[in-house]
């Protein structure tokens, strides 16, 4: 299902959706608690550790900060020693590499189906993601969806990783888009919907089966929000119509 937050001010009919922007973890792939455990096995190599009050507070800032670059969610668990943050970084990419090599990733129910029909009615697709270059490649490797993806982006391709609109607009110009009005960014975090706004997009769309609730995704700036991946195609491909 499709809800529209009528309270906001971008129309999304006047200009047809060219580039769907989407986040990997939580939106595509069902992998939210595996990030979740990567980040405690990365802050329980820095002495944080479960039944603690510090870990409960570090994974607090975890949830909270969701769709942020990885290395700047360690930074503020660790806010005066970056060299902390860079070790409990490292721990967290071969923990997370580890998680894929023992069991894989799945694809969210759906999230195939909605690729293939916004690539064949001739919507460019971008993945967005927090996580480092590396680590994206791990994932794509995974996936196998090369057919499926025109652009992949992480912060270090853009300069800012989210809540900073960079590689949204990254993306839109190596689409080679003239209209920032053509990009629909679809996210399961906060972060994800301010990015989407601070980019101009016509499209920002919360998923509702994701990681923060609908609450942070309308604060975010939500224009619309979707039950599951699966609504996308209906969302978007209205806009061809309509223009």
């Amino acid at each position: 299902m499709i809800r529209e937050n009528t309270g906001g001010a971008v129309s999304t009919t006047a200009t047809p959706v060219k580039l769907a922007c989407l986040d990997l973890a939580g939106t595509t792939i069902g992998d939210a608690a595996m990030v979740e455990r990567a980040f405690a096995e990365a802050i329980a190599t820095q002495g944080i550790v479960p039944g603690t009050g510090a870990y409960a507070r570090a994974m607090v800032h975890v949830h909270r900060t969701r769709g942020r670059p990885q290395i700047d969610v360690l930074r503020g668990i660790f806010p005066d020693n970056e060299a902390q943050a860079q070790a409990a970084n490292l721990t967290f990419e071969r923990a997370y590499q580890g998680v894929i090599e023992r069991v894989g990733l799945t694809p969210l129910p759906g999230a195939i189906e909605a690729l293939d029909k916004l690539k064949d009615a001739g919507v460019k697709i971008a993945l967005i993601t927090a996580f480092s270059a590396s680590t994206l490649r791990n994932v794509l490797d995974a996936l196998d969806w090369a057919d499926r993806l025109d652009i992949a982006l992480c912060p270090e391709d853009a300069g800012r990783g989210r809540p900073w609109p960079d590689m949204i607009l990254t993306a839109f110009l190596r689409a080679g888009l003239d209209d920032v009005r053509q990009i629909a960014v679809i996210g399961d975090s906060e972060s994800d919907m301010i990015a989407g706004r601070r980019a101009g997009a016509s499209v920002v769309a919360g998923l509702l089966n994701g990681v923060h609730s609908k609450e942070r995704l309308l604060s975010g700036g939500a224009t619309h929000l979707l039950d599951t991946i699966a609504d996308l195609p209906s969302l978007l491909l209205s806009t061809h119509a309509s223009a």
